[in-house]
């Protein structure tokens, strides 16, 4: 890669930055497909990789944003987090096996379920005092283990998931399970990239320049959460609609490259 390659990741890192700051989860949703179509990453398993470093990281850099801002419930994320990264360690080894095109399909298409039951809960204010207490504890696990599966499946770092999980197994408020979510997708995010760079399928400088570009961006975005927090429905709809955006963008992407196999074929 050249040094406009790096230059995009840095841009792409600013992006995804801002997104994880803003809403928690998303920015790996972003990352991936920033890696393969913006910077131009020819192996979708490399793009996972690094993206994966890259998102923990942010996530790491986003999370220090919101404790400041008293947006963070240790226990409940810690227990989350912990409960997670058994399954993220499995559903990356299970990820690395299955065909990178296949892979990106596949996360469109739960992108989109994830979206519509985020739309449907929008109304939800939460209760700010919510705490993972000895009954909450075995839905907080449960909760943590399936996103953590499905954060390591897919390579990413889970905070779409993440952040409605925190919010049904707590009660806690959209804000409060953004700020919260950033542990688990740091623990996610790293237990992910361990497990590809085992393999030799991260980019380390590529993922050195998304980080440096994903500081300034988790700060921009962490100021725009707190704005937009007070408005919880306007906050769940700014991250359900990213989601939308996004996922349909990588199913347009999918189907041409189908297309494209079948004219060949013919």
């Amino acid at each position: 890669m050249d040094s406009l390659h790096y230059a995009l990741g840095a841009i792409s890192g600013g992006i995804v930055g801002f997104v994880l700051g803003l809403v928690g989860g998303g920015g790996s949703i972003l990352a991936v497909p920033l890696m393969v179509y913006l910077v131009g990453v020819p192996s979708p398993h490399v793009a996972i990789g690094t993206s994966a470093l890259a998102v923990a990281a942010n996530a790491a850099a986003g999370l220090v944003n919101h404790a400041r801002a008293h947006h963070v419930k240790w226990r409940c994320g810690s227990m989350y987090a912990l409960a997670g990264v058994a399954g993220a360690f499995a559903g990356s080894s299970l990820g690395k096996t299955v065909n990178g095109e296949k892979l990106l399909f596949l996360f469109a298409l739960v992108m989109l379920l994830v979206g519509a039951l985020m739309l449907r809960g929008r109304g939800n204010p939460g209760d700010p005092g919510a705490e993972c207490n000895r009954e909450k504890a075995p839905q907080v696990i449960a909760y943590g283990l399936g996103s953590g599966l499905f954060s390591g499946f897919f390579g990413i770092g889970g905070g779409f998931l993440i952040v409605p999980g925190l919010v049904a197994s707590t009660g806690m408020p959209m804000l409060m399970a953004v700020g919260t979510s950033l542990i688990a997708v740091t623990a996610f995010g790293l237990t992910t990239a361990a497990n590809y760079a085992f393999s030799g399928l991260v980019d380390w400088l590529l993922a050195l320049t998304f980080v440096l570009g994903g500081v300034a961006g988790s700060v921009a975005g962490t100021r725009a959460a707190e704005k937009l927090g007070e408005r919880t429905g306007r906050l769940t709809s700014i991250f359900a609609g990213l989601i939308f955006v996004v996922a349909l963008y990588m199913l347009w992407r999918s189907a041409a490259i189908f297309m494209s196999g079948i004219e060949e074929a013919l």
